[in-house]
């Protein structure tokens, strides 16, 4: 307060006296009056007397305003006044034109008076209620005020906001609102209260931010809509740049893919506005965003993947290709895609696909290096278009190799009507243009990046100078620019051609002899590269001065020996001798120290401000690092040191060799010892399903002969022999009851038919006797109907008994077939089991107690089987005697079938004898009365 009361005195044009009075009077006011009515109009009055006056109304009414916002609530408008008084006292925000003087003044004003509101953290969690007040003169205000707060001290306030029960998710209700300013401005206050806050921006992506702010984008018209548009892309960078939860939250909500309907721009040709141009761009970004190579490794990826699948990398592709599109969204959409496939095989692939729509159609990679190595193109796109190919060969082997193989002599269009990636980027190596050469060598030195088969296969390339002179390889025509150095006049940077071919060189020669043996076979290029390194030049060449120390020492650390003239050895002699160690290592040290060096190694796009920075690669910073060192130490080394470490590698090379074979026999072993536990757990398995197949064959055994005993007992085979029947035929397969049961029927039919005989003599002498007493008719027909009936009755008796006969009789050949059926299967089975025993010869000497063991069960189990085989043979035997019992019964079934005939007839012809009888009768009695 001190200092505020001070900065007052110091105004050179303050408030009037009487000004000064009529603030103190309204405040008066405010705090004393009892009166709603007087204590809004006191607040109303210092409202329009708090923009011109904004030092004096804040010292004296902000302490009395927050009482109001504490006090009367229930009045919206009073509320509404403070706020809109209380934001003109802290925001800088000022329409009129003022001095840089009064411009600073009024931000410290600013800065001051807000942090005597937020000294009091109560005052936030009070503005922080008010917005849930839904009448637009307070929530709108509320929004103001609360947003000028974050611009003036964000980190204080986000931290208030942050520990504030939920204070995020009462400002996340702003984004729903219906009334357009409360939610545009709700927008821009999340700006400002997730800027540079991780914690807050995860609690707003958990509040369903990302919904609502795509719904709003979608709602405004995409890349056509206006700056609300341009706000949620904001906040949505906001919350997603360098927040790896964020990112998985996005692409884990599918909300990639809602992503696509932004760039579906089409090819206009009317030109674009301004906004749209600027949506767009934060589009790109954002997608860039999710892409970037400072993200995790598996997190880029997986986002790749998904703008493949959803289509998004493909309506990229299309923007790409397409016409009227301006150049600040032609450079950002390549740098875009350069990021989509970076490091993606698939997306790599796709791109490789991609044809420029023209006639006849072209690989969208050769019209981007022509635009490359075209001198006349804005600068910033052909560094997107280099960034663009280093990321489709990064990590691509097979992109590398097809690159390469453009430049090969069998690929090479001897028509010359097609340009070939090769033939464009050995044109921009050979150009006049410095920039076309560094970017040429660069793009070359990618297409060579940590692949030793077409570092090998570049020496291949074969360049035909001039009519008349032999063809001359790539490495060869290379070196005899480097060493022209400044002879050629050349458009741009004194030493960017120079440095982008020690870099391709350097790149091509790391890790491979077969290169350094073709390099050092020219006699003019170790010369050249000492006279170079021991020359003193300017500053500017002593860059020039290391990269030449650099090869030369690649040249010795992958060193064959293959050439007499230029071993390890003699090489370093020659530096011992022309340089000196010293200065070589120290040449050799100047690169990591320059300050383009630095630059170059913080990211892999290449983002230069003006050409002549560009002039080292970010991948070639890495190969430095790695080879500065390990080359250190080989120039240092003596003789001695080289035999002994030649030596020392010959021994690890022998103990290599021999822990390799040591290494290859172990495995085999391990795979045999692999085989054997597969083996013994197979037979394990095989021994417990033999030991269940065994048991369950004892049991079925044993159901067999339980079986055969019962059979053996209902049918008799005791063999004892049986009663002869009348006939003298022998009564086999039947038992004795049945028999006897049999033998009392046969008599009971006998018995039957004799007292038929004597029921008819004794009709017959009934008929004479009613002859000779003339009995009435009538009781002559009732003993007749009762005998009648009786007979009816012993008929039925006897086709029950027989038909009784024939179902037990059929029962039994059943039984006989099922005895016969489990028979065969119990053959199928033992057979079976019998092949299923696997030879003990089979397993190895690890197994060799388990298989004995096998072995004496499998015995046991073959002898338990013949076994098996002669009980079913003495079945088969028993069976075949029932079958003979059987057809012993089938005659007996015969024989009485025949007794049961002749009874019928007997009974048939008594019939007809009652009948004749009776009829006889009838005629007498007729007579008799006539």
């Amino acid at each position: 307060m001190n200092f505020l009361r001070g900065v007052m005195g110091g105004q050179s044009a303050g408030p009037q006296h009487t000004e000064a009075e009529t603030i103190q009077k309204l405040c008066d006011r405010v705090a004393s009056s009892t009166l709603l009515d007087d204590r809004r109009n006191a607040v109303r009055a210092l409202k329009s007397l708090s923009k011109k006056y904004r030092l004096e109304v804040g010292i004296q009414a902000m302490e009395h305003l927050i009482h109001v916002l504490q006090t009367d609530r229930s009045d919206s408008e009073i509320i509404g006044y403070a706020l809109d008084t209380l934001y003109n006292i802290i925001s800088n925000d000022e329409e009129e034109e003022v001095e840089e003087n009064s411009t600073r003044q009024s931000e410290d004003l600013g800065s001051q008076f807000t942090e005597i509101f937020i000294k009091q953290q109560e005052n936030v969690t009070l503005l922080l209620s008010l917005l849930e007040e839904f009448d637009f003169h307070v929530r709108w205000p509320g929004v103001k005020l609360l947003t000028s707060l974050l611009k003036q001290l964000g980190p204080q306030v986000q931290q208030i906001i942050l520990v504030s029960p939920m204070g995020v998710s009462r400002l996340m209700d702003l984004l729903a609102d219906s009334r357009e300013v409360i939610r545009n401005d709700g927008v821009l206050l999340l700006q400002a209260l997730t800027r540079n806050n991780g914690a807050i921006q995860k609690i707003v992506a958990f509040e369903n931010a990302f919904e609502r702010l795509l719904d709003i984008i979608t709602e405004e018209g995409n890349s056509d809509g206006g700056i609300v548009v341009e706000d949620c892309l904001i906040l949505l960078q906001n919350l997603l740049k360098n927040n790896n939860s964020n990112q998985n939250f996005f692409k884990e909500g599918s909300y990639i893919q809602r992503m696509k309907p932004w760039f579906e721009v089409g090819d206009e040709n009317s030109g674009w506005s301004a906004q749209k141009v600027t949506n767009l761009h934060l589009m790109l970004q954002l997608v860039r965003v999710l892409v970037s190579p400072n993200n995790p490794p598996g997190a880029t990826s997986s986002c790749q993947k998904a703008m493949f699948q959803c289509g998004l990398l493909q309506q990229l592709c299309t923007i790409l290709m397409a016409t009227g599109v301006p150049a600040d969204i032609l450079t950002e959409t390549i740098n875009t895609v350069s990021e989509v496939i970076r490091g993606c095989q698939v997306n790599q692939d796709y791109f490789a696909s991609v044809n420029a729509p023209s006639n006849p159609p072209r690989p969208a990679i050769v019209v981007l290096l022509m635009s490359m190595v075209n001198e006349r193109q804005p600068f910033v796109l052909r560094c997107a278009v280099l960034y663009c190919f280093q990321c489709f060969l990064y990590k691509n082997q097979k992109g590398q190799g097809e690159i390469v193989s453009t430049l090969l002599p069998s690929t090479i269009d001897a028509t010359g009507i097609s340009v070939s990636a090769g033939q464009l980027l050995c044109g921009g190596l050979f150009s006049t243009d410095s920039l076309s050469n560094w970017c040429a060598a660069v793009a070359l030195a990618h297409a060579l990046q940590e692949n030793a088969t077409q570092k090998e296969q570049l020496l291949r390339v074969q360049l035909a100078t001039s009519i008349g002179n032999p063809p001359v390889s790539l490495l060869q025509q290379c070196t005899n620019i480097l060493s022209q150095g400044d002879k050629i006049d050349r458009r741009g940077s004194k030493i960017q051609t120079r440095v982008g071919l020690l870099m391709l060189l350097c790149t091509w020669l790391s890790n491979c002899p077969i290169a350094v043996t073709h390099f050092l076979h020219n006699s003019a290029n170790v010369p050249f590269l000492t006279g170079q390194i021991a020359e003193n030049l300017g500053e500017e060449e002593q860059l020039v001065q290391g990269l030449c120390a650099l090869l030369l020492g690649i040249s010795i650390y992958f060193n064959d020996n293959s050439l007499e003239s230029y071993t390890k050895e003699k090489l370093k002699q020659l530096i011992e001798k022309r340089i000196g160690k010293e200065n070589f290592i120290e040449k050799l040290g100047f690169i990591s120290k320059h300050e383009f060096y630095s630059r170059a190694s913080q990211k892999p796009q290449p983002n230069f401000p003006s050409p002549e920075y560009m002039i080292f690669d970010h991948e070639f910073t890495k190969l430095v690092k790695e080879l500065e060192g390990v080359i250190t130490k080989a120039i240092h080394k003596s003789s001695e040191e080289d035999k002994k470490e030649e030596e020392v590698k010959k021994t690890l090379e022998q103990h290599d060799s021999i822990v390799t074979h040591y290494k290859n026999m172990i495995r085999e072993q391990d795979l045999q010892l692999e085989e054997l536990k597969q083996q013994i757990s197979t037979l394990k398995c095989q021994n417990e399903q033999l030991q269940t197949a065994v048991t369950q064959q004892v049991s079925q055994i044993q159901q067999h002969k339980d079986q055969y005993n019962l059979l053996k007992v209902q049918l008799g085979k005791d063999n004892q022999p049986q009663g002869s029947y009348n006939d003298g035929s022998q009564m086999n397969g039947i038992q004795p009851e049945e028999i006897g049961r049999l033998r009392e029927e046969i008599e009971e039919l006998k018995s039957n038919q004799e007292l038929l005989q004597n029921q008819l003599a004794e009709k017959d002498s009934l008929i004479e006797n009613l002859k000779s007493s003339q009995p009435s008719p009538g009781a002559n027909e009732e003993s007749s109907a009762t005998d009648s009936a009786r007979d009816s009755e012993q008929i039925a008796d006897l086709k029950q008994e027989l038909a009784t006969l024939k179902s037990q009789l059929n029962s039994q050949s059943i039984e006989i077939t099922k005895l016969q059926t489990e028979k065969q299967e119990l053959l199928q089975k033992t057979e079976a089991f019998a092949k299923s025993v696997p030879e003990p010869e089979q397993s190895e000497t690890v197994t060799a107690a388990k298989a004995t063991d096998v072995e004496g069960r499998l015995s046991a189990l073959l002898q338990e089987t013949k076994e098996l085989k002669n009980e079913i043979k003495a079945l088969s035997e028993e069976r075949t005697a029932i079958k003979e019992q059987l057809d012993a019964s089938n005659s007996t079934i015969a024989i009485l079938q025949n007794e049961k005939n002749k009874l019928e007839v007997d009974i048939t012809d008594s019939k007809k004898n009652k009948t004749i009888f009776w009829c006889c009768w009838l005629i007498r009695i007729r007579k008799y009365f006539h």
